[in-house]
């Protein structure tokens, strides 16, 4: 085998470690050390996109409150983020919010297109 064709075939596996390996263990880690500080009081969103804040805990499971006197129990898995902490700072793990879309002008109303001028009144 070639030297240089050893070279090429290192040099693209490394490419990829760097580009997708790498990146998604820091972001398993990263989930995982979002799930074991969860504390009661922060509010999450699950990853089915439920918001609620957390009331408790049970096993593997959290108890998360998404309306008044309404609480579900979530897997701790399935919590996707906290929006934020019980001490009022906002973490890192915040959803991103999408931007608005420009709102594109009203067509003007040109009335029935069945209608012909015979049949206006």
């Amino acid at each position: 085998m070639n030297p240089s064709a050893l070279l090429l075939i290192i040099v693209a596996f490394a490419f990829l470690y760097f580009v997708l390996v790498r990146p998604q263990k820091r972001r398993q880690s990263e989930q995982a050390r979002m799930l074991a500080n969860l504390q009661e009081g922060d509010e999450v969103v699950t990853a089915g996109g439920i918001y609620g804040e957390i009331t408790g805990f049970q096993d593997d499971d959290v108890l998360v409150r998404i309306a008044p006197e309404l609480e579900v129990r979530v897997a701790r898995r399935a919590i996707g983020g906290v929006t934020s902490r019980v001490d009022g700072g906002v973490t890192a793990d915040e959803p991103e919010t999408a931007e608005e879309p420009e709102t594109a002008e009203e067509p003007e109303d040109l009335g029935d297109p069945h209608e012909t001028d015979a049949t206006k009144t």
